[in-house]
């Protein structure tokens, strides 16, 4: 079939979750289909470009900046028309124009949105089927970030978009043939924003490729305790905060010198300067290469407290077999059982004392990543779990 993928970022390097998640819904679909690539890009992509012509027919990219003014003309025409402010903003002409040059130069069987900014577009393809591939329930996302939030003008705006897209997400899934969610919480939550009490939705979660992430060989005294993600992401901003603030000195009272690896891209500037005053704490920014980090680590954490969709995060730390402790919602959507692939806490103490517990039984540490790199082997590898894909494209 000829399909046509249209995605919010380029999803090469699999550095962050929603790369991953394309990255091998591509390699799975490049093995029976011809794919056309549409995606937006920021600044030189042209090298990561090239990687995906691997296994793309074409790839076509649209620049997109942002800045404070563009964000602010966005919010006005958010207020002018009713629309979510996110759609609003990722609603280009140039992306326009480049959809409907395509789909008047070759017919596509499949148009395949990938995240829910790239729905609006997606319905601009005539005489294809229209496949809307929601990574998470945004509605529901913001709504719980919201409610972590303390007062103010950012806390009002959102309350506000959270609602609006409540209204949109439900809209845009029934315009669409056929909608896929990463989890029975997804599901629902999607269900819940359409107004129905079920829908034919499918859930196909979220896969990882077992050969790219490959079990983690960590040194036997690995004592440090990581947590990588992007670092602009509000969620993951709040959690790392939260773990900082009232969990890490909880540890700290019974390890003195335990060490905290931040990784990820574009820290908070508040969370650079906690860096550099504490030596227990490492902030990184972005690392191209993480296996230095991966193999000193003796519990990654997943402190979330909002959030949607399924973190790739804990499937990449499983399938690597790393200890890992997270709150539920963290592990939300993942078929994982505490004690058994993981250890779960929700409240400070109980989190500190997870930790503390992976960080002392080095036996306990490794028999849980084993069992993890087994069930993500056996459930979430892309070759098995985007099997569903297959009828979903076939249905007239």
């Amino acid at each position: 079939m000829q399909v046509l993928l249209l995605t919010q970022v380029l999803p090469y390097p699999p550095d962050s979750g929603p790369k991953v998640k394309t990255w091998n819904v591509i390699k799975y679909l490049a093995q029976n289909h011809e794919v056309t690539l549409v995606s937006f890009v920021r600044g030189d992509q042209s090298a990561e470009v090239e990687k995906l012509r691997e296994y793309c027919t074409a790839v076509h990219t649209v620049p997109m900046e942002r800045n404070v003014v563009l964000d602010g003309l966005a919010m006005a025409r958010s207020f002018l028309t009713g629309k979510p402010w996110m759609m609003v903003r990722d609603d280009r002409k140039a992306m326009r124009e480049l959809i409907d040059r395509l789909a008047a130069e070759k017919q596509f069987d499949i148009v395949h949105a990938d995240q829910l900014n790239m729905g609006q577009f997606a319905l601009r393809v005539p005489g294809a089927r229209t496949v809307m591939d929601a990574h998470n329930a945004l509605w529901l996302l913001y709504k719980r970030l919201w409610e972590t939030m303390g007062g103010g003008v950012r806390k009002v705006l959102l309350g506000r978009d959270w609602k609006l897209l409540k209204t949109y997400e439900g809209w845009i899934c029934r315009e669409f043939d056929a909608v896929l969610a990463v989890s029975d919480e997804d599901k629902l939550a999607l269900e819940e924003a359409m107004g129905v009490d079920e829908s034919d939705i499918c859930v196909i979660p979220i896969a990882v490729d077992t050969d790219e992430e490959a079990y983690v060989e960590r040194n036997p005294e690995a004592d440090h305790i990581l947590h990588i993600g992007t670092m602009f992401w509000p969620p993951n901003i709040d959690g790392v905060t939260w773990f900082l603030d009232e969990i890490y000195p909880l540890i700290r009272v019974e390890r003195l010198d335990a060490v905290f690896d931040l990784v990820g891209s574009r820290p908070p500037e508040a969370l650079v300067e906690l860096g550099a005053q504490d030596a227990g704490i490492n902030v990184t920014g972005y690392v191209e290469d993480p296996a230095e980090f991966y193999t000193n680590t003796g519990v990654m954490i997943v402190p979330l407290r909002a959030g949607g969709g399924m973190r790739v995060k804990i499937l990449n730390a499983l399938s690597q077999g790393l200890p890992l402790v997270s709150t539920s919602l963290g592990a939300e959507g993942i078929g994982v059982v505490s004690g058994e692939h993981l250890l779960l806490a929700d409240q400070p103490a109980d989190f500190a004392q997870a930790v503390l517990q992976l960080l002392e039984d080095k036996t306990l540490a490794t028999t849980l990543g084993q069992n993890g790199r087994n069930l993500i082997k056996e459930r979430y590898d892309y070759r098995t779990a985007c099997q569903p894909l297959d009828q979903i494209y076939l249905v007239d």
